[in-house]
């Protein structure tokens, strides 16, 4: 991979982490029109439909059918339980508590790797930990939303382990990033109409929040995650990764007009400490 290459894949790495961030406070405007779970299937049926020309082109379209339907599991799981969560709790809140996806990788990789977890994994865990005790003011103040999104961080977890076995094998990114996106939305329509929810968008600035969602932080920001992923060394692509709660803060306390609290900054900050220590923790320090 060449010098400028590692640039670009670079710059693409912090504008998912940039692009994941404001979508927080984004998907949370978006929720006054329209069903949290209807939302996510129009998503990312829109998604699937940008990319629909590319797959035409492809001889065997058929092909990653299993591995999307794996990793659908997961995003679903992921954007299902994060958007819901989005309804009872702050930007802020999901931003940070997404971001201890980091804790359950070596959980996962114990599960099914039989691979412990180093000290150094162990203590930015409980520095995570302590972080989201923090900010959601412990068990008193820890609602469902943050529950949901908790859940959220284990999916976007096994989401990120799983890519990069498919994408380190020479997956067609095309097709991975396609048949996920149609599964996405099957499966969150279908919960929509089983369930009985709306699938109405009710106002033309939730479709254009829609729009945007689809494009850009789903679209655009998996492809290149995936792109990433597979040249880029596993550290860097978590480090960079680290700032999306810090985007996602960011955005919240400025754009989103959410009210700045040093003690939830703290707890923020700590989550995101207990993020590069368990990237640190990759080289057994």
């Amino acid at each position: 991979m060449t010098k400028k290459n590692k640039i670009l894949s670079d710059i693409g790495l912090f504008y998912c982490a940039a692009i994941w961030g404001s979508t927080f406070i984004v998907t949370k405007a978006a929720l006054e029109f329209v069903h949290p779970i209807s939302m996510v299937g129009i998503r990312f049926l829109i998604a699937a439909a940008i990319l629909l020309p590319w797959v035409i082109k492809r001889k065997n379209k058929l092909r990653h059918l299993k591995e999307g339907f794996i990793l659908s599991f997961f995003l679903s799981l992921l954007y299902l339980t994060q958007t819901t969560g989005l309804l009872y709790t702050t930007a802020s809140n999901s931003g940070f508590i997404t971001g201890l996806f980091i804790i359950f990788i070596p959980v996962f990789l114990f599960m099914f790797k039989r691979k412990k977890p180093s000290l150094l994994q162990v203590f930015s865990a409980f520095t995570a930990l302590f972080g989201m005790w923090l900010l959601t003011g412990g068990m008193a103040g820890f609602n469902l939303g943050d529950g949901l999104t908790l859940i959220a961080a284990a999916a976007y977890s096994a989401h990120l382990i799983i890519t990069d076995k498919y994408v380190k094998a020479n997956a067609d990114t095309i097709l991975l990033a396609f048949h996920q996106f149609w599964m996405v939305a099957l499966i969150s329509l279908g919960i929509s109409w089983v369930m009985g929810y709306p699938m109405a968008v009710t106002s033309m600035n939730g479709w254009w929040i829609i729009l945007f969602l689809a494009i850009f932080p789903t679209l655009t920001a998996f492809y290149i995650q995936m792109l990433a992923q597979k040249n880029s060394e596993p550290f860097k692509v978590g480090l960079i990764f680290t700032m999306e709660p810090v985007f996602a803060a960011m955005f919240a306390w400025t754009l989103g007009g959410e009210s700045f609290m040093f003690i939830k900054a703290l707890g923020g900050l700590c989550i995101v400490s207990g993020m590069i220590i368990g990237e640190f923790s990759k080289f057994n320090l």
